[in-house]
């Protein structure tokens, strides 16, 4: 018995580091939602990301930030614009978050930086994390190229009832194939992910992309007409796995990097 206990011991010891390696080769994305009151609040967090944050990012090896804004957000009451930055460890987020507070530059940056207290920049800054659904996953730059003007992102956010059924949708995204499925119609996604932290949890998001609104409602369409989809959504063990589906549609900045 004893002989027994040690095996499943060293057993359990041997497959732990090998799944911390794994879930530690998973990338991270930080989803940065400033949230605005006004135009100029919007210009000024506008010209910190163009002049200021993106080239500091930049300049500390991560080259393909996302920055978008949700259509409509010219008469919305709340003005959102959204950053998406990877990551490809936790490590490499610790120490970019470091670097970057003392970053020299952030110092001339008085209209966002050191603002006033009377006088900040945007009213509240939402920061979602998340991390890739597998290792295998990379963030992708959508193949797009049509006018920049008229493309459509798609930031969907599934939540879920519990944390155990969210991990249900999961296992639906990834060893359902829900994710190849999205490949072969060609939905051209950046990201998919688990929320790790964030204020809609338990939750998965992941951001498709379109030439256009037109190209976006077709790729629908027959998504939801696509046998395999029809085959896996009336699957017994992934029923009733979401229980509020969120969208947003954005368009990219100007100085966005896709």
């Amino acid at each position: 018995m004893k002989a027994h206990l040690f095996f499943l011991l060293a057993l359990v010891l041997l497959t732990v580091p090998a799944r911390l390696a794994q879930a530690a080769d998973r990338e991270l994305y930080q989803l940065r939602i400033y949230h605005l009151n006004n135009k100029q609040q919007e210009d000024r967090v506008d010209n910190f990301l163009r002049d200021t944050y993106l080239p500091a990012l930049h300049k500390l090896g991560i080259q393909k930030v996302g920055v978008f804004k949700p259509i409509g957000n010219d008469t919305a009451a709340d003005r959102r614009i959204m950053v998406l930055v990877p990551f490809k460890s936790y490590g490499q987020l610790s120490t970019v978050t470091d670097q970057l507070e003392q970053d020299k530059s952030f110092e001339r940056a008085t209209q966002y930086w050191t603002a006033a207290y009377n006088n900040p920049p945007y009213a509240r800054l939402e920061v979602v994390q998340i991390q890739a659904m597998d290792d295998k996953l990379r963030l992708q730059e959508p193949p797009l190229k049509g006018p920049r003007a008229e493309r459509v992102y798609e930031l969907r956010s599934y939540e879920s009832p519990t944390e155990k059924i969210h991990l249900n949708k999961v296992q639906m995204f990834v060893q359902g194939n829900e994710i190849g499925l999205f490949k072969r119609l060609g939905f051209n996604a950046v990201f998919y992910g688990r929320v790790l932290a964030g204020s809609h949890m338990p939750n998965l998001m992941y951001l498709t992309t379109f030439e256009n609104q037109a190209a976006r409602d077709a790729h629908w369409k027959a998504f939801g007409a696509d046998p395999e989809w029809k085959k896996l959504s009336a699957m017994p063990e992934y029923q009733n796995n979401v229980s509020k589906n969120e969208q947003q549609f954005l368009y990219p900045a100007t100085y966005s990097d896709y």
